[in-house]
């Protein structure tokens, strides 16, 4: 047989109606065991696969689920995407990754390709901005917000990241090392995170006994080599002895500023990262980093989107960052 193979081409090959044929794919129980064997057993010779989207459309497919990310370069991201991909594929679920890059049209786009393939549901880390043009695709489905929120006209769950005291702590544990003059790389105010992480910073400040200096006070967009560029600022004027870090890749930019500075991390500068990605626990005998449960947000992310009820409530669920010390 050439060409592509389909039901109603095996149909044909064994002589039966291509509504039994469909019914045997489907594991219906009205067919007999020996006409399921047989259409199972032919289906397999013949190489067929059943078509995803024609199974969409009557619902009896394995439900689309979208994962917005800004980027799968920095660990975090990437580890959340393979942890949530084995955690659909156990759930039955088929996972479709958008990379937005932190850019609202191209986060507009996506979810309006994800609507036309009937998505079920969407985790997203919302860029920054808004688009009415969204509305009517994230209206098609259960939406989940993970690490930021933002208002997008309904309520939806959100996954977020308790890391005020961690970041407060992160500040204090500085200051009673000795640091006065420790400075804050992280997000701008326009995105939930960074707005509350700055928050944690200055009120570790408070708790430290230590007044906020404007120009150690670092924000910007939540990238790498931003990070990079804040810290290489500081460490060029001089006028920081230690640096907290509020993001995964503006923490891994600032490192990398630091370490080509000929600076050590922890000697030479006090540094207090963001996330844990494998190579902190060896670079320079350990990297001090606030640390992020990242498997249970992904099994979160999953348990919220298959539950129906969930999946339209508006709640917040959070999740402890912790302070980890290494040198």
């Amino acid at each position: 047989m050439s060409g592509r193979v389909t039901i109603k081409s095996i149909a044909r090959d064994l002589g039966i109606s291509h509504m039994t044929v469909s019914r045997a794919l489907s594991g219906h129980p009205s067919v007999l065991p020996a006409t399921k064997d047989s259409v199972l057993k032919r289906a397999k010779e013949l190489g067929y696969v059943r078509n995803a989207a024609a199974s969409v459309m009557r619902g009896d497919g394995a439900r689309i689920v979208g994962l917005l990310l800004p980027n799968i370069i920095n660990e975090f991201y990437a580890r959340f995407a393979n942890t949530m991909a084995l955690k659909c594929e156990d759930a039955g679920l088929q996972l479709i990754i958008h990379l937005t890059n932190d850019d609202i049209a191209a986060e507009a786009n996506s979810l309006k390709q994800l609507h036309e393939v009937q998505a079920h549901a969407v985790v997203m880390v919302p860029s920054p901005g808004s688009l009415d043009e969204e509305l009517p695709h994230l209206r098609a489905m259960s939406v989940v917000q993970l690490i930021r929120k933002r208002d997008i006209g309904f309520g939806v769950p959100s996954i977020l990241v308790d890391d005020f005291d961690a970041i407060h702590d992160a500040v204090v544990h500085l200051a009673q090392a000795g640091h006065r003059d420790i400075a804050f790389i992280g997000a701008s105010a326009d995105l939930s995170s960074g707005k509350s992480r700055r928050a944690a910073y200055e009120a570790g400040l408070v708790s430290a006994g230590l007044s906020l200096q404007t120009e150690l006070l670092q924000t910007g967009s939540p990238t790498f080599d931003c990070g990079h560029d804040k810290a290489h600022s500081l460490l060029k004027e001089g006028t920081a002895t230690a640096i907290v870090c509020g993001g995964f890749e503006m923490s891994n930019g600032a490192l990398s500023s630091i370490i080509q500075s000929g600076k050590r991390p922890g000697p030479d500068i006090g540094f207090i990262g963001y996330g844990d990605p494998s190579f902190y626990a060896w670079v320079g005998g350990g990297i001090s980093t606030i640390s992020v449960p990242v498997d249970e947000l992904a099994f979160k992310a999953v348990a919220l989107i298959s539950d129906e009820v969930d999946a339209r409530r508006d709640l917040a669920v959070p999740f402890m960052a912790s302070l980890r010390i290494r040198n």
